[in-house]
């Protein structure tokens, strides 16, 4: 009997003007090598402590980023989804902002549209797919978009950060309320963003405590 393949694969997303991107990165080996796929590799039975810290090393050694949020995703399996043989994935997505991806990561780093994705390896499409429903999802009722914002943030600009995400306007006194009812905002002393024509506004960032869990609202925006 053949062993079963056990790996993780990572969805790392980003927002660049306006649009949510997937990083790909070129296969080095066969299977399908040199075709763009999401940045996976095997779970180490004697290394990983489990499959986050299997995730968590692969991100940093395929891409050179060391994310502030992931979250597992789903378990994708079966017999059909690898050349290779049965294989089973377990798929983490990880959210950062454009500046991570353009000063810190690897080079080999393509950045694909989620809305115009290409065919991809495996069932990688799929994986793309779940991911960026969740994300969608739960944009409407938590903090998850912030990881996307950057370090630090005017209101408008994360405002326009959960419009992209969820595909409309909102409403700008609704959204400062939500943001006050999460409590998970504080300002930065003294320091402002542009702001358009207007003048500049405050800037803001996530609260330590609230930097590795989520914040969610009772209802959503």
């Amino acid at each position: 009997m053949s062993q079963v393949i056990c790996t993780v694969d990572l969805v790392l997303l980003t927002l660049k003007a306006g649009e949510l991107q997937v990083a790909l990165l070129k296969r080095d080996k066969e299977p399908f090598k040199d075709v763009p796929a999401l940045p996976g590799g095997f779970i180490h039975a004697g290394e990983d402590a489990d499959a986050r810290a299997a995730a968590l090393r692969v991100l940093l050694e395929k891409t050179h980023i060391a994310t502030p949020y992931l979250e597992q995703l789903a378990t994708f399996s079966g017999p059909a989804r690898d050349p290779r043989g049965w294989s089973v994935s377990i798929a983490y997505y990880a959210l950062v902002s454009i500046d991570i991806i353009e000063q810190g990561c690897s080079e080999q780093i393509r950045l694909a549209s989620v809305d115009r994705l290409m065919q991809l390896p495996f069932d990688h499409k799929l994986i793309v797919d779940t991911a960026v429903a969740r994300l969608r999802s739960k944009s409407q009722y938590s903090s998850l978009p912030c990881y996307l914002a950057g370090e630090s943030f005017t209101l408008p600009q994360l405002q326009r950060v959960y419009e992209a995400l969820m595909g409309e306007e909102l409403n700008k006194v609704s959204f400062r309320r939500k943001m006050n009812e999460m409590g998970m905002l504080e300002e930065l002393d003294g320091q402002f963003g542009a702001a358009g024509a207007h003048r500049p506004a405050q800037l803001y960032r996530l609260k330590p405590e609230y930097r590795d869990n989520l914040t969610l609202l009772e209802r959503g925006l």
